[in-house]
């Protein structure tokens, strides 16, 4: 059901974009600068060797070369680099190259004259729309077949006057085949189990299907010079046309190219492409034709390639390099697509800030906790159901997320040590046997939580509005739980009984976990103190809920998520307004043992403070004419 689709989505949403956004804006700068390093490399190599391949023109007969290599070594352009061209563009079910008369008047899709290459300002589009072939809707490839001559020349390959000097015929697939997951079935718990049970399903788990989406870029590469094809990155090579003769210069080692005609995908994302099947009959297609820049055209056939391989590699359960499913690009893409350039730029900064902070918040609170001598002001309760809470959304990543990333995983199971770790240095942990009327007596150790040493008037004051708190959070909590544990039971669909008790938690947890930051405000309200707070670690962790506000209102998601983004700021406020209302005393928070700062400084002071104390005892001793340092002296 959607709602339920909603919510299972909102943990990996919130849990997985910033890594994403931090970690692909670190990629694609690695990608520009090795790009761009390879790419000079490459082109300072052949400045030296340029002057040794002669132009085409200028070409030994192939008769005359003593030592013939089959793959070259560099290549160069093979027409001027302003050259103007003429292009068709046709679309055929076959890879067959026919004469231009065979293909039918629907076939051809692009025609245009005089397209200069180099010429940035000159793109040109077309729309259509094209008629699907049987072949292709019984999983058949759509070819688009590209004919690219120098202006004035023959196009068509059948043609008596047509010469691969002048001209070029390539092809390009026009829709993908992607992997396609099965849909795990779910089923209401509810039904009746006396239901005729359905056919077994003998579809395998993960299907190779045919997509395709409306939109190319058709784009010439100018200034991509003389090139050392072996060294090409293969996601570059690939869209290279070596010149179809085998011409070689007088060494034997050394081609040429065609103009690289790259059919750009990179932008077409997999929500907005259509399945072929038997039920299409048409398809709209636009294409643009442009000159890209040829960093642009290295970084971005790079890039997509290997995501393309990653994501094949991760559909099929093989290891994905940042773990996940392959699909974080894509989500990637779709962000920067839909979004705002500026709202974007800001996010991307901030994103940075954002790993700061939460870096620093970590390392504050465990400081804090490590320095902890009492349990004042320290809502244990809280604490137990922060651990339970990190449990629960952890299991249900494992649960409901196939390849879930593991720096995801890795930041949850490391919450949850971090979480437990603070309930042992508030209490013991200890095993007991069960008491005897217990309703666990049949159990031969429970764990039971015990206090370190026995309680000042302080702590007992906090432990005793701890349990006032959690009394009417309760009152409040349960029911909700209840009655959405029943709505989901009745309404939504679930793979098993276990997982409809982790969804049910994890909605719980997502929707009311703000509310367990409430004791500790009650508790700061009852002591009229902040004190035992810890305060740096607190205004970092809140400086990211603003951050989670800024990626809220960018990413796409339900309104539900978006408003729930905000409860976190309200306990926020209420801590500032309590921080101003009840003024540090950093004299009792010593007596408390923790201190406002570290404990260094809150021993200094206590020397400082214990100064005049000595001061005064030595000048008393010196007023006696006693000191208790050295023997009495005898009369004579």
């Amino acid at each position: 059901m959607p709602e339920q689709q909603q919510r299972q989505d909102e943990p990996e949403q919130r849990s997985g974009f910033r890594s994403i956004i931090q970690g692909v804006g670190v990629f694609l700068l690695m990608q520009y600068v090795m790009t761009q390093f390879v790419s000079s490399k490459n082109s300072g190599g052949s400045k030296g060797q340029s002057d040794d391949i002669t132009s085409f023109a200028n070409r030994p007969a192939q008769s005359e070369i003593a030592d013939y290599s089959q793959v070259p070594d560099m290549i160069s352009p093979i027409w001027p680099a302003d050259s103007a061209l003429d292009i068709s563009v046709y679309v055929s079910p076959s890879i067959v190259v026919p004469g231009f008369k065979a293909y039918s008047e629907d076939a051809l899709v692009l025609e245009e004259k005089n397209f200069t290459v180099g010429n940035y300002s000159d793109t040109r589009e077309i729309s259509t729309t094209i008629q699907v072939p049987k072949e292709v809707q019984h999983n058949g490839t759509l070819w688009a077949h590209f004919y690219v001559a120098l202006t004035g020349h023959q196009l068509d390959p059948r043609a008596a006057d047509y010469s691969t000097d002048k001209a070029v015929h390539f092809f390009r697939p026009l829709n993908q085949y992607l992997p396609k997951k099965k849909v795990k079935k779910l089923k209401n718990l509810l039904s009746d189990d006396k239901e005729p049970e359905e056919e077994e399903d003998n579809t395998p788990d993960v299907q190779v299907m045919s997509y395709y989406h409306s939109n190319f870029s058709i784009s010439l590469i100018p200034s991509f010079g003389t090139q050392n094809y072996r060294q090409m990155h293969p996601a570059v090579r690939q869209h290279v046309r070596l010149e179809s003769t085998g011409a070689r210069d007088a060494s034997g080692k050394n081609g040429w190219y065609y103009p690289v005609v790259f059919l750009n995908t990179f932008w077409q994302l997999r929500s907005h492409m259509t399945e072929l099947n038997s039920t299409v009959q048409t398809l709209p297609l636009h294409l643009t034709l442009n000159n890209l820049a040829n960093w642009k055209f290295n970084l971005i056939a790079s890039v997509d390639e290997g995501n393309k391989q990653n994501a094949r590699q991760a559909a099929f359960g093989g290891p994905s390099p940042a773990g996940g499913d392959g699909s974080e690009f894509e989500m990637v893409k779709e962000i920067l697509l839909d979004t705002n350039i500026w709202l974007l730029g800001t996010t991307g900064v901030v994103s940075i800030l954002h790993m700061i902070f939460e870096t620093l918040a970590f390392k504050n609170d465990i400081a804090h906790w490590r320095k902890k001598k009492d349990v004042v002001g320290t809502s244990v309760r809280t604490i137990l159901a922060n651990v339970f809470m990190q449990a629960v959304i952890f299991l249900y990543l494992v649960d409901n997320s196939d390849n879930t990333s593991w720096m995801i995983l890795a930041s949850q199971g490391f919450g949850i040590v971090l979480e437990a770790w603070k309930v042992t240095k508030t209490v013991d942990v200890r095993l007991r046997p069960p008491p005897a009327n217990s309703m666990l007596s049949f159990l031969p150790y429970v764990i039971v939580f015990e206090d370190k040493h026995k309680l000042s008037e302080t702590e007992q004051k906090t432990k005793e509005y701890d349990e006032i708190a959690f009394k009417y959070l309760y009152i409040i909590a349960i029911p909700l739980l209840g009655a959405y544990a029943v709505y989901s039971l009745i309404y939504n669909t679930h793979k098993s009984w276990y997982s409809y008790i982790i969804e049910t938690l994890v909605g719980s947890v997502y929707a009311y976990g703000f509310l367990m930051m409430v004791p500790s405000l009650y508790i700061n309200y009852r002591l009229k103190s902040v004190a035992h707070m810890p305060g740096k670690a607190l205004m970092y962790k809140f400086l990211n809920t603003f951050i989670d506000d800024l990626f809220a209102f960018t990413v796409k998601m339900p309104w539900l998520h978006r408003l729930a983004t905000l409860r976190d700021d309200v306990i926020f406020f209420i801590w500032v307004y309590q921080s101003w209302k009840y003024k540090v005393d950093y004299k009792r928070v010593n007596e408390f043992g923790q201190g406002g700062e570290s404990d260094e400084e809150g021993e200094e002071e206590k020397e400082k403070e214990a100064a005049p104390t000595e001061k005064k005892a030595e000048a008393s001793v010196q007023a006696s004419g006693k000191d208790s340092s050295k023997p009495a002296r005898k009369r004579k």
